[in-house]
């Protein structure tokens, strides 16, 4: 069940909610490190003690903010290794992975992308997934990558290519592709976006790998 659909939040839980919401709306326009926790609290309604009461430091709010308020990524690559072998088959299961993948990439880049400005941030925010027993961004081409080989072993992908690379092709090309939907602003020359729209995207470039990994060379 979704948050939208579930019953009305009350007491902390509404106010733990409104936290990571106004987080997820400062750190996707002025960015992580510009992000104070006094900013979060003001633009969610609530005291900074009270903040604290719910999170430990503002590594911990981004943690959250990208486990329960960017698209579910996650949840779709964890639950991948498990349908190997079904009737959707590689194809359809891995045109919903490049979907997740784009859409999760264009929102959470705006927030992480002030980590890499700064050695110290990034080595806080290492420390801060491992304190929470949270996968860090290698989760998404093993979990990709443990699905193309079981699939592999089924026959359904040929047995001639590595798993491993090509999961971070697909990985790589969704990533590419929000980056160039953030840089462009929907402002992209002729041919910057090709195909254009998340679904054209997912579906044409799945096609184009399953060419190189099915047994018959198609998808």
């Amino acid at each position: 069940m979704t948050r939208d659909a579930a019953a009305p939040l009350t007491g902390g839980a509404l106010t733990r909610s409104r936290i990571l919401d106004a987080a997820a709306a400062l750190m996707t326009t002025v960015g992580l490190t510009r992000t104070t926790t006094k900013q979060i609290a003001r633009e969610a309604g609530c005291s900074e003690a009270a903040l604290y009461k719910h999170f430990r430091n503002k590594e911990e709010i981004f943690v959250r903010v990208l486990h329960e308020r960017v698209p579910q990524f996650s949840d779709v690559l964890e639950q991948l290794p498990g349908h190997a072998g079904d009737a959707r088959g590689p194809a359809e299961r891995l045109t919903a992975v490049a979907l997740a993948a784009v859409r999760f990439y264009r929102r959470s880049f705006p927030m992480a992308a002030s980590l890499f400005a700064s050695p110290e941030l990034l080595a806080t925010h290492r420390r801060k997934l491992h304190e929470l027993g949270t996968a860090g961004p290698q989760n998404a081409t093993q979990h990709l990558a443990g699905y193309l080989a079981a699939e592999q072993a089924l026959g359904r992908v040929s047995s001639g290519i590595d798993p491993h690379a090509a999961a971070t092709l697909l990985i790589g090309a969704c990533f590419h592709r929000a980056f160039l939907d953030l840089f462009f602003d929907a402002e992209a020359p002729p041919g910057g976006l090709l195909p254009e729209g998340d679904e054209e995207f997912a579906a044409e470039t799945v096609r184009a790998l399953l060419d190189g990994l099915s047994p018959s060379g198609r998808a």
